[in-house]
């Protein structure tokens, strides 16, 4: 038996040599978030699979939100979390929390785990280095900012010296107001102003399905100029309009091509990049 796991492990590790190749010294983006944010092992597994592309050469950048741990805090202090067309509505005392735990607690806990599974990770916000300039999305949302401006020197100094960088999604004004920003939509910017070969989106679904009662209707790629078509039958609906807006608007930009990956599943990072069948939904150009 050992003998028969110990060659499935090494035709596992020959056919990752060819995807290692085509990413190594490249940068990838992955947007954390989910399900595999707020279970332990699988959080142990997403960090584990951004170590060992680091490790390999890949430059990996790491973009994250922390709804539930939010939510928690705001509980504790008896402010009442509120939602309008997906977005938290953030008056001062929430961004006062979201601040507070997103590019506090969520974070360095993150850049924690990072180095103890022997990787190296730096904790930043889109208040660092001026990265991440907003202006409020409108009146309803309050402190929820649109990105107007972005700066990537900090990102890359960082991935120069061989380091994760952990981003936190909070922006900042001309006055030094903070604001909470999308993570979907950080993580895209990032990713087309970055010229990524990837940008990864860990979802609580296995992909972009045909029929959503159905997982084996899974769409493997897609064509972002295929995309209106997919709205106007229904297969792109709801909440995952803006997801894939987001994503598209990163390809347009420069990002190579997108993914959807199910993030219930440990090591789906490496089992998207590193694997001829791939696992979620990838999305091009062409």
């Amino acid at each position: 038996m050992n003998t028969i796991d110990n060659e499935m492990k090494a035709k596992t590790i020959a056919e990752a040599l060819p995807y290692i190749q085509l990413y190594r010294k490249k940068t990838i983006v992955v947007k954390y978030g989910g399900n595999a944010m707020i279970n332990e092992e699988l959080k142990e597994a997403v960090m584990h699979d951004l170590v060992l592309l680091s490790t390999v050469g890949i430059k990996v950048v790491l973009v994250h939100g922390g709804g539930p741990a939010i939510n928690e805090t705001l509980n504790k202090i008896g402010v009442e979390s509120k939602f309008s067309n997906g977005l938290r509505v953030t008056d001062k005392e929430t961004v006062d929390v979201v601040q507070m735990v997103l590019a506090g607690k969520v974070n360095k806990d993150l850049v924690c785990k990072i180095g103890n599974l022997g990787g190296h990770a730096i904790g930043l916000s889109g208040m660092d280095g001026n990265m991440i300039k907003c202006k409020p999305l409108d009146d309803e949302h309050g402190y929820v900012g649109e990105i107007i401006d972005t700066n990537m020197d900090v990102i890359n100094e960082v991935l120069a010296n061989n380091f994760i960088p952990v981003i936190s999604t909070i922006g900042y004004d001309e006055n030094g107001n903070c604001y909470n920003i999308n993570a979907d939509t950080v993580a895209a910017q990032i990713a087309g102003d970055l010229k990524a070969a990837a940008l990864i989106s860990m979802t609580d679904i296995v992909g972009l399905l045909r029929d959503v009662s159905d997982e084996s209707t899974k769409i493997q790629r897609v064509l972002i100029s295929d995309i209106p078509a997919l709205i106007a039958d229904g297969i792109i609906k709801g909440g995952m309009i803006p997801k894939i807006d987001s994503m598209t608007q990163a390809i347009r930009n420069g990002c190579e091509k997108a993914f959807i990956i199910d993030g219930r599943v440990p090591h789906s990072i490496l089992m998207e990049l590193l694997t001829d069948e791939g696992l979620g939904t990838m999305f091009r150009s062409r």
